[in-house]
């Protein structure tokens, strides 16, 4: 069996691939139901199904875990993915492919709680920002990575499908070296203290505002990358432009991901929210002004990746701070609860934004999203000042 070193780089390998395989799907189905003629609101609400398989499976994650231990979790999570795949291209129905899309997202849930808890509940607090950080960075590359694969539907509608398929089978199968473990084993963690609804209420309490970064996460990937591509094409841009375009955000991310994480320990994570926040609806109010110019969005995507794209795993460490051990099984199936409502409201509200408003910008719909987020952190100061010395002294 491999060190732990290793296995913490197998699960960053597992949640690159699961990011290339979601990045890859919201652009590429999205593209192929508005060629045919399926409207954005239907478009949006379709896109809303990967998202709904992560809230659908999310109340049932933490007792299997405590019971089977992570690999099970992870290895079954990576199948279901990998086998939903696989059937897109065997059925071209509205109601087939929404099943699948529920699907990998319950497949997906069950990966990431699997490795994000792993990682989060094993991690020494010394090395825990960079460790983070690495997980939102690589899952941010492989959402980069992801929109590329759209291009094969010039060779064959299958073939997108097909590939995202047999990379992540390679990738799943390594999971077969790791010794598996239960929470608590190799850490200070206790998932026994109260109930299930006890601890998330806990959760809730205490670390709230560490969800929102999650939620704004959630809403600007899958708008972006789920009604971005209809909204670029009903304005003018071309389907090639707009797939090299949508990858600038996660890519973004890839460059600042790191410093912001070291920053955010040097700073606050509270003062590094409000710095990248408020960048980011700078951001999109440029891409709003000059949205028909190829050259502003390629700009303005690029740098709100760099500013907004680490707001995921910022939530993490964030959300890891505030809470005792106790309480971080729960406070990761929070943070992937909230991250799907805000995917859910992502394709759902952008869809029917672009429907009713047609002659106003859908970058206005994400800065008010954004704005919200940087009123709450804002005003909302008490979780560091009451976990401040905690941290500190921990």
């Amino acid at each position: 069996m491999v060190s732990s070193n290793t296995r913490f780089w197998i699960l960053i390998l597992l949640v690159t691939i699961s990011g290339f395989s979601q990045g890859m799907l919201l652009p590429l189905l999205s593209i192929i139901l508005e060629q045919n003629d399926v409207s954005s609101t239907i478009n949006g609400l379709h896109a809303t199904g990967i998202y709904i398989g992560v809230l659908i499976a999310s109340p049932f994650m933490e007792k299997p875990l405590q019971k089977f231990g992570f690999k099970p979790m992870i290895l079954v999570g990576g199948l279901l993915v990998i086998v939903s795949m696989a059937l897109f291209p065997f059925w071209q129905a509205l109601w087939f492919w929404f099943m699948l899309r529920v699907t990998v997202g319950i497949g997906d849930q069950m990966l990431h709680f699997g490795t994000q808890t792993w990682i989060t509940t094993t991690t020494p607090k010394e090395i825990r920002g960079r460790r983070v950080a690495y997980y939102g960075m690589f899952f941010g590359l492989g959402f980069a990575i992801g929109p590329l694969m759209t291009r094969l539907l010039s060779v064959s509608e299958a073939a997108p499908f097909i590939v995202s398929a047999v990379l992540s089978l390679l990738v799943w199968s390594t999971m077969l070296l790791v010794r598996n473990e239960r929470p608590g084993e190799d850490s200070h963690t206790s998932v026994h203290t109260t109930n299930s609804m006890g601890r998330f209420m806990d959760t809730l309490k205490i670390a709230w505002v560490a969800l929102l970064p999650a939620f704004g996460y959630g809403f600007l990937e899958a708008a972006l990358h789920s009604i971005f591509p209809i909204y670029g094409m009903r304005i003018g841009h071309d389907i090639g432009i707009l797939t090299l375009i949508i990858p600038c955000f996660a890519a973004g991310s890839l460059i600042t991901q790191l410093p912001l994480g070291i920053l955010s320990d040097k700073i606050g994570r509270r003062n590094t929210l409000l710095f990248v926040l408020s960048g980011g609806i700078f951001s999109f109010m440029l891409a709003a002004t000059l949205e028909n110019s190829t050259a502003v969005l390629f700009i303005s995507f690029t740098l709100a990746g760099m500013l907004v794209g680490s707001l995921y795993s910022m939530g993490i460490a964030f959300m890891t701070d505030l809470l005792p051990s106790s309480l971080l099984p729960a406070g990761n199936l929070m943070i992937s609860i909230v991250f799907s409502i805000g995917s859910i409201s992502g394709p759902f509200l952008g869809g029917a934004f672009v429907e009713n408003f047609p002659n106003v910008s859908f970058f206005y719909l994400i800065v008010g999203v954004l704005l919200f987020i940087v009123v709450a952190i804002y005003f909302k100061q008490e979780p560091d000042k009451q976990r401040g010395d905690v941290v500190r002294g921990e």
